[in-house]
């Protein structure tokens, strides 16, 4: 097969399978990961895509001629490569999976030794170039290595389980809709440790996506999670991405609620345990976090967006907890890493405590900092996004003040925006959200929004 290298990007690889994802791809990549990272000991793992397996076996392969044992934890969500990388002290992890993506998609995340995450900077272009190399001997053999399955689940529900106090949760009504992705069979299992009573809702892994690509942030895919919640009368509802290493809440009526809201719940959640600590934040929407964080105590710290960014920031503050909108939650005592499975555990958990509902716990800080959600609008490349992010500074930029930390940040007394290009499709992305004033919020988004799509 041809070499394609257009699905390297800022956070990962990820293209269309077999057009620029492929084995040839996957082979060449284990053969040079050995070399340019030290790697002995790698774990690898695949999401539930159609072609997972077929590019599992050859990677192993290009692992194996390259000197490198690989550890194979089988079909898992994103989080669990990180979790098998540090729990084992292993050399790296690598993860096949394309998140959120069409059925078609695939791809692989990569972290090295101590699960640093890789950018282009510490390692995805070095990665890219060696790939291209077709001067090097693809037919050189080094010592083989070996290829072991091991079983890291109880290891693994064991570190989610340790974020709560089970003794003290309550029989909880919750209702969990896996997409079909990966996260089935860990709630299958967790299940057993915990007194919820769980509704499941497309719960068995299925890479043909029968009900839809398991996004939750798009709007069309809430719909089920929300009608089951009120159907069953749930105390709250969950639903994930394909890989799980996103999870997203919706309260006692099925209302979806937006995860900037959530990162202030967990971080007051963290404070109150933690005082003092650091937490960091992305510069999409930031007014509600800063204000719970410095409430009680804490250092908020902006990061740009994106993984490879917060964990970067994460390590360097030595923060206890990290938190995006975009419903990426990270904790320093899980490498430093994001998962989805420990935030609705630390709900689920402050339900418990508070003997509130979800919609009460999060309901004055919606109404004290009104959001407008993520809103994409499709473009036709990085000079397209450049050009309205121009124009917007040009119009708006002389009232208030201008950041560039994560695409166009600007604060004014009342209202906020933040306008940036997504690293992984062809969107440009707007964020607005006021202090209390929610009307002006929308006139704004309505404002904006016309000039991003005239």
């Amino acid at each position: 097969m041809a070499i394609n290298t257009s699905g390297f990007g800022s956070y990962d690889i990820r293209g269309v399978y077999p057009e620029s994802i492929n084995q040839e791809l996957a082979y060449r990549v284990g053969r040079v990961f050995p070399e340019l990272f030290g790697a002995k000991k790698v774990a690898v793992g695949h999401d539930i895509r159609l072609s997972g397996s077929t590019l599992f076996d050859a990677l192993a392969r290009g692992l194996t001629e390259g000197g490198c044992d690989v550890y194979d934890i089988g079909q898992c969500g994103t989080e669990m490569i990180y979790f098998a990388t540090g729990f084992h002290d292993f050399d790296g992890g690598i993860m096949i999976t394309a998140s959120h993506n069409p059925k078609e998609y695939n791809g692989m995340k990569f972290v090295g030794k101590g699960v640093r995450p890789m950018s282009p900077k510490t390692g995805l272009l070095a990665i890219k170039a060696a790939v291209e190399d077709e001067t090097r001997d693809w037919s050189f053999r080094k010592a083989m290595g070996t290829v072991r399955r091991i079983d890291i689940q109880p290891d693994y529900i064991k570190c989610l389980l340790s974020y709560v106090d089970v003794k003290n949760l309550k029989p909880l009504k919750v209702v969990i809709n896996t997409g079909n992705g990966s996260a089935g069979p860990v709630i299958n299992e967790i299940e057993k440790f915990l007194p919820f009573n769980i509704v499941k809702v497309h719960n068995n892994p299925n890479g043909y996506f029968p009900n839809g690509v398991p996004n939750p942030l798009l709007q069309d895919a809430r719909a089920e999670t929300s009608k089951a919640v009120v159907e069953n009368g749930a105390d709250c509802g969950i639903a994930f991405d394909g890989d799980f290493d996103r999870c997203f809440l919706f309260d006692e009526h099925g209302g979806f609620i937006e995860g900037y809201y959530i990162v202030g719940l967990l971080a007051e959640a963290f404070l109150k345990k933690n005082r003092g600590e650091k937490i960091i934040y992305d510069s999409r929407d930031i007014w509600n976090t800063i204000d719970i964080v410095e409430s009680l105590g804490g250092k908020p710290i902006m990061s740009r967006s994106g993984h490879v960014y917060i964990k970067e920031m994460m390590r360097a503050e030595n923060a206890i907890y990290g938190g995006e909108m975009s419903a990426h939650h990270y904790f320093r005592d899980f490498y430093y890493c994001d998962s989805g499975m420990i935030p609705w555990l630390l709900v689920l958990e402050l339900l418990s405590k508070t003997d509130k509902p979800l919609s009460e716990l999060v309901a004055d800080r919606i109404a004290k900092y009104p959001v407008s959600g993520e809103i994409n609008t499709k473009v036709s490349g990085v000079d397209k996004v450049k050009e309205i992010m121009s124009k917007i500074e040009k119009l708006y930029g002389a009232g208030g003040k201008v950041y560039h930390i994560d695409g166009l940040s600007i604060d004014f007394d009342d209202w906020r925006f933040n306008l940036r290009g997504s690293q992984t499709e062809p969107y440009i992305r707007l964020n607005v959200e006021s202090r209390g004033n929610k009307t002006l919020m929308e006139t704004k988004r309505d404002e904006l929004l016309a000039v991003i799509r005239a």
